[in-house]
């Protein structure tokens, strides 16, 4: 995400990079080895921004206290992405190597395992306090259980719309909700604050994922640092092929391709411009604007205005981005 839009936040974001250096050190060389590689293959820091910007809602910020729960959000997401990545057999993210790609399953997963507990270390260390960590804990939980429904309905060709964003919810939404809620909790803000702070990072969660299934189906490798058509490849349906396999005259051959797990690069190139040709990446587009829509009205006007006014723009940015 654009370093301009969270300037409010920037030092913030420059110390959670050496913290995350820090966090990942270990008297085993290759965690060590393993963690230094998932930092430097860089990210968004998405999560760990929006908590930051939620916390500066306190007039008595205080970085050292906030930290570590920042570190915690990102060594979270670092670790699902390292889970995911041995699941869908991935070979690159974000243009780098993958860990399972460069290490193997086994390590890889281990490594995951060891970030997870490292988080929950970090929180532990603080004593926020058991609010805190029933909410890290249900993120785990969604985590988990977003990932089962995916996986049991690959190379299916569900048209189950309910049970695709109730799926991007517990992977996505949720974890942008839990980390805008975490920082107003830290904040000290009202509960009126922090559920509507919540339901802000839900919206804008769920308009998040949705944009990343749209550049699955029109971006290119350079831009998105994967393989475009990815999701279709490794069976996962998403909304654009959803609608396309609803309403496409050619949807018999669509379902044919996408339900094939020996599916060839072929084939991947048609069920693309099937779904192309629909009118899926526009209905798609339409849900992303409507819940960006959502996250703005969500924002209290009782929050300082450069936190607001930063929230507006990082919904803008996810409206138009292209990586």
């Amino acid at each position: 995400m654009s370093n301009k839009i969270f300037d409010i936040i920037k030092s913030d974001l420059t110390a959670l990079e050496g913290a995350l250096q820090d966090a990942v050190k270990s008297p085993v060389e290759t965690i060590t080895e393993i963690g230094n590689h998932l930092i430097e293959a860089g990210g968004k820091r998405l999560r760990p921004a929006m908590f930051f910007l939620a916390a500066h809602c306190d007039d008595g910020y205080k970085r050292e206290r906030v930290m570590p729960l920042g570190v915690a959000l990102e060594l979270i997401h670092m670790a699902s992405l390292v889970h995911d990545d041995v699941l869908d057999s991935a070979e690159t993210r974000r243009g780098v190597e993958t860990a399972n790609a460069k290490w193997g399953n086994q390590l890889a997963i281990l490594a995951g395992d060891y970030l997870f507990a490292k988080a929950f270390a970090l929180v532990a260390e603080q004593n926020y306090g058991s609010r805190v960590e029933l909410q890290l804990s249900n993120l785990l939980t969604d985590l988990s259980a977003g990932e089962l429904i995916q996986n049991k309905e690959i190379y299916k060709a569900s048209c189950d719309t309910e049970e695709y964003f109730r799926r991007i919810a517990m992977k996505t939404a949720n974890f942008l909700a839990i980390s805008c809620q975490l920082g107003g909790d830290l904040a000290k803000r009202s509960e009126e604050e922090i559920q509507a702070l919540y339901n802000y990072g839900y919206c804008v969660g769920m308009a998040f994922q949705l944009t990343d299934d749209l550049l699955d189906i029109t971006g290119d490798t350079k831009t998105i640092g994967k393989p475009a058509g990815n999701d279709i490849l490794q069976g996962i349906i998403t909304l654009p092929t959803i609608r396309a396999l609803e309403v496409s005259p050619d949807k018999d051959e669509l379902v044919s391709i996408v339900t094939d797990p020996d599916m060839t690069n072929a084939m991947l190139d048609r069920a693309l411009e099937l779904v192309r040709a629909t009118d899926g990446v526009d209905f798609t587009k339409a849900k992303v604007d409507d819940y960006l829509s959502r996250a703005k009205a969500n924002l209290p006007d009782s929050i300082p205005q450069e936190i607001r006014e930063t929230y507006y723009m990082a919904a803008d940015f996810i409206s138009g981005r292209e990586f």
